[in-house]
């Protein structure tokens, strides 16, 4: 697709393999960039479509990334401009339309943590569903007991990912699921992912990250069919005591403000509430 913009010719297409550079720098150095909160970086995302760049005298000037995954629903994972030559709201709307065009039938999302991209997505049509909140976990906290479940809690395997994904699919809505390629990538990072089973069937996990700042419980699932057994306390305390026997401080986890049943367990967990909270927008493009 080719545009007219200041006299000067824009072309739209798809990223290629030799964009690699010209996209890292863009990811890095320009003025306005939303990035997902994913497991993924931007660049992993070549080749899985849409994945667009916006060209001007050679150079990319800005790029729009939202690859569906699961079926039916995407992500906005990437929107970076170099806004001295093209401005946030000329790019979007180069990039926009094509991108709805790969997308119709999806429900696309986004998680704008500034105001800029928040205000554009609300051009688009794009509304506030609701909230994603921070709870935050200190070593301090005595975990109450956990009651006996009948199911054992084992560390995760590679072999466990397509139960994994049965289960996460099972367990939330489509926006909210991963792919077994994402749960993947979450895995090899993960510092302690463990899943709960009974007779060799996985019934339940969790997958937790590390960093300097502590730990991160990242995802929890229980099949719908095994809940309200305890089986995600029994997960959450065993995290929580193996982050504590590391000499980890502090653990967070992020939960939407609409899903109670995590809230609960949460709190039971000790964690509380921080204040911090992201903003998600959905948009359904039927």
């Amino acid at each position: 697709m080719v545009l007219t913009h200041a006299q000067q010719q824009i072309d739209i297409r798809l990223a290629q393999d030799d964009d690699r550079r010209q996209l890292a720098n863009l990811v890095h150095f320009g003025n306005r960039v939303h990035r997902h909160l994913d497991w993924r970086p931007p660049l992993d995302w070549i080749g899985y479509q849409p994945y667009l760049v916006a060209m001007q005298n050679g150079r990319i000037r800005a790029a729009l990334v939202c690859p569906p995954g699961p079926p039916g629903a995407a992500w906005i994972r990437l929107f970076a401009v170099d806004d001295f030559e093209i401005s946030a709201d000329e790019a979007w709307e180069h990039l926009w339309p094509l991108a709805y065009d790969y997308l119709r039938g999806t429900t696309v999302a986004a998680m704008p943590l500034q105001e800029w991209f928040r205000r554009l997505l609300l051009k688009t049509g794009f509304t506030q569903t609701g909230q994603v909140n921070m709870l935050l976990w200190n070593s301090q906290t005595a975990l109450p007991p956990i009651r006996r479940t009948g199911y054992t809690i084992r560390p995760m395997r590679l072999s466990d990912l397509p139960a994994v994904q049965a289960i996460d699919a099972a367990a939330f809505e489509p926006i909210w699921q991963q792919s077994q390629e994402m749960l993947e990538a979450a895995f090899r990072q993960a510092a302690i992912a463990t899943v709960a089973e009974k007779q060799d069937s996985p019934v339940g996990y969790q997958i937790s990250t590390a960093g300097v700042g502590g730990g991160h419980l990242a995802r929890l699932a229980i099949h719908p069919d095994a809940q309200q057994r305890g089986i995600g306390y029994a997960l959450v305390h065993n995290l929580l005591t193996r982050f504590n026997r590391q000499g980890t401080l502090q653990v967070t986890v992020n939960t939407q403000d609409s899903n109670f049943s995590s809230l609960a367990l949460y709190k039971k967990a000790g964690f509380h509430l921080t204040g911090e909270s992201f903003p998600v927008f959905q948009i359904n493009l039927d």
